[in-house]
């Protein structure tokens, strides 16, 4: 409670104190100021929102202060983010495919783009055989989009692939303004929403892991390793330490991936913990992966009602989930929500996740969640095929293809991968339809219990009854005078501890 001016203040409400000044009625400017103010207090209804609903609330949301600009006019409401997004243009080669190939990968750059945050004014394709090794998209071609640049007004240029570093610097040269590729966005996107200390840590040392042969020295300025008459007579005093500032920055880079290999190494500790535990009590894992804004954070939240962030963007969610669920018969399983992939996933990023991307790995079944309603689906089975080639052990784990987005997909599109894929399932998230049918293709492909028992066991032990319910699969129960009569299949450690404890149904 705090006073002023003798009146009492407490929790939110706000009392302003003055003095009477000749511009204006006092209350009717203390009642302008409570209104302004009233932005900021805080909201008791937040506590409501779900985990991932308030992390989306916290991404999207950004107040502008009121009277802190130096115009002559102040705006009241303002999007601030808007004031700072990048104006870009894109470029990409058609070395391959469809020209609608070209154009789709054109558009998935664009997506990338603005979620990056940044403008999209023009996009460009050229046909070639392959990159041109200076300039990406040839000198002739550069001028041309060093003029487009500069009638759009772009700052920034963005490649639909992975430049040299080399041709980075030449294309910057003739184009005079930024020039990034595709995994730079990728990296970048990757560093806005890293949230935990372990994805942080795996997204700096794949920024780092591209920046080091990309670094730049400081030109003839340190260059002074001459003496004497030598290079044009520098003579006395031109003898130092030549251009050793690049060579300082390389070194620091190297000790500092070092450490986040170690400090990766060391996180990673924990989930292979929790994994050995889950593996001990045998509890079978299912992994969901897929391309990114597939819909996984979706259909984890439909199956576990997790709460996990979904946005309508790529990349929403980078920190792996595990949550438990059930089969329709009460078996016990754990969900893992991956990170998404993409098509020309940078490889730093598949070395630098490595140890999330164990998850997969680890899994007993992977749930390939696809999205229905996207211009291509097959292409994006394929990418993340790819990407499963590079985990060891995901080609060998029985995967079960998730159509998603049923709601907003062609039927047709629908019809063409089941046809292709004929280990699938057509669901929607956000509708819930096929999710029971989901199930029950989880339930016939988890790895089965192989020991069954018939046994009564004690009214003391009732904790074995209810470990049979969590951890195994029960056929059938029913009470009699001397105990409970459980017929169940359970895995090993339970079954060990069953025949120390209980009766073999037949000598009783």
């Amino acid at each position: 409670m705090a006073r002023c001016g003798g009146r009492q203040r407490r929790g939110p409400r706000v009392e302003l104190c003055g003095t009477v000044t000749a511009d204006g009625d006092p209350r009717a400017r203390k009642e302008r100021t409570i209104a302004t103010q009233k932005t900021f207090i805080y909201d008791e209804s937040i506590e409501d929102l779900a985990t991932g609903d308030y992390d989306l609330e916290e991404r999207q949301a950004l107040r502008r202060v009121a009277g802190l600009s130096t115009e002559l006019e102040d705006i009241t409401e303002v999007e601030y983010r808007q004031l700072r997004l990048e104006r870009v243009v894109l470029v990409g080669v058609w070395t391959s495919g469809t020209a609608a190939d070209a154009e789709n990968s054109l558009t998935e750059l664009k997506l990338l783009a603005e979620t990056a945050g940044s403008q999209v004014l023009e996009g460009l394709i050229q046909r070639r055989q392959r990159p041109d090794p200076a300039t990406y998209i040839g000198s002739g071609k550069a001028v041309e989009l060093r003029d487009i640049v500069a009638s759009t007004g772009a700052d920034t240029v963005i490649c639909d692939g992975e430049l040299t570093p080399g041709q980075l610097r030449q294309l910057e040269d003739i184009v005079k303004v930024k020039v990034i590729d595709r995994t730079a966005l990728i990296l970048d996107i990757f560093a806005q929403h890293a949230k935990s200390r372990e994805g942080k840590a795996q997204v700096e040392l794949a920024q780092l892991s591209y920046l080091l042969p990309r670094l730049r020295g400081w030109g003839g300025n340190l260059s002074r390793q001459v003496g004497g008459r030598a290079a044009g007579g520098v003579g006395i005093g031109g003898r130092g330490p030549g251009e050793t500032k690049i060579e300082l920055d390389r070194r620091r880079i190297r000790e500092r991936m070092a450490k986040l290999r170690r400090q990766i190494s060391g996180m990673s500790t924990a989930r292979e913990t929790m994994r050995a535990g889950r593996t001990r009590r045998e509890v079978p894992a299912v992994a969901i992966a897929g391309y990114t804004n597939a819909g996984k954070s979706s259909l984890l939240n439909r199956l576990t009602g997790a709460g996990v962030l979904v946005e309508d963007a790529l990349f929403a969610t980078l920190d792996p989930t595990v949550r438990r669920a059930r089969t329709p018969e009460g078996r016990l399983f754990t969900l893992a929500d991956t990170v998404g992939f993409v098509r020309h996933l940078p490889h730093q990023l598949v070395e630098a996740f490595r140890s999330t991307l164990e998850e997969v790995g680890e899994a007993d079944l992977i749930l390939h969640v696809v999205d229905g309603s996207h211009p291509d689906p097959e292409s994006q089975i394929a990418a993340v095929r790819e990407v499963f080639a590079d985990i060891e052990g995901a080609r060998d784990i029985p995967e079960i293809v998730v159509v998603n987005k049923a709601d907003a997909a062609d039927p047709v599109v629908l019809t063409r991968l089941a046809t292709r894929e004929r280990h699938s399932v057509v669901v929607s998230a956000r509708t819930g339809a096929g999710i029971e049918e989901l199930l029950q293709v989880i339930e016939r492909e988890l790895p089965r219990l192989d020991h069954e028992v018939r046994v009564l066991v004690p009214y003391e032990r009732g904790d074995l009854v209810a470990r049979a319910h969590k951890e195994g699969e029960v056929r059938s129960i029913h009470h009699t005078g001397d105990g409970t009569v459980l017929h169940a299949h359970v895995p090993a450690g339970l079954f060990a501890e069953l025949e120390r404890t209980a009766k073999p149904v037949e000598i009783v």
